[in-house]
């Protein structure tokens, strides 16, 4: 990062679990932001195939399914020069296991469904995973499900511990579509909406002075 006075403050991305047992434990804020990200918007409609009713070509159903997938470079290599105890003890071991923990249940959970299933209880309640944040810039903290990881380990120091990798995330956005009323994240999801339309209605500007120069051409 650029030492010059001069130079803007960069936001870091994050994934953020909201677990109230363990508040800080799925925090991943990103070492370094990556250079893009992919994001795949589909329509939610009842119109628009073969069987469909004309009438309903443009009906929509909800707001649309939002898949994104970006990749995050983690490297321990400067904390390592600097000593910290962390790095050279375990590497990248607990930024790794930050992001994985939103794909596993609480182990507290697991063995408490397993007693209960010991005793013969037949009605056991699957435990549900913490409420899981993208945060990419104030425009766009959304609630998301990570549906997946591709981790890629690229160095080791001498206990085998990684100290560099890459990792590839998918992140299914959850909407209000998605979501109990009650849930946080449908309100933020909402709010999220709703600054989508006020941006959109913002480009109306841009729109008007693109048709000018467009115009003058003829």
């Amino acid at each position: 990062m650029s030492t010059f006075p001069g130079s803007p403050r960069l936001l870091k991305g994050a994934i953020i679990g909201l677990d109230p047992a363990k508040p800080l434990a799925s925090v991943v804020v990103f070492q370094y932001n990556p250079d893009s990200l992919t994001r795949r918007v589909e329509a939610r409609s009842s119109g628009g195939n073969d069987n469909a009713d004309r009438a309903e070509a443009f009906r929509l159903t909800g707001p649309p399914k939002e898949t994104i997938t970006l990749s995050v470079e983690i490297d321990a290599t400067d904390q390592l020069e600097q000593a910290n105890p962390l790095a050279v003890v375990s590497g990248i071991h607990p930024t790794l296991a930050a992001l994985e923990m939103l794909l596993y249940p609480q182990s507290a959970l697991t063995i408490a469904n397993t007693a209960l299933a010991m005793a013969g209880n037949l009605e056991i309640i699957p435990p549900e995973a913490p409420l899981t944040l993208f945060f990419w810039g104030p425009a766009r903290v959304l609630p998301v499900r990570l549906t997946s990881l591709s981790i890629t380990e690229e160095a080791y120091d001498t206990l085998l511990n990684p100290i560099r990798a890459k990792v590839d995330l998918t992140l299914n956005v959850l909407s209000y579509f998605d979501l109990k009323v009650t849930n946080p994240g449908y309100q933020l999801f909402l709010a999220h909406h709703i600054a989508k339309e006020v941006l959109a209605t913002t480009n109306i500007a841009n729109s008007a002075e693109n048709l000018s120069s467009s115009m003058k051409l003829f």
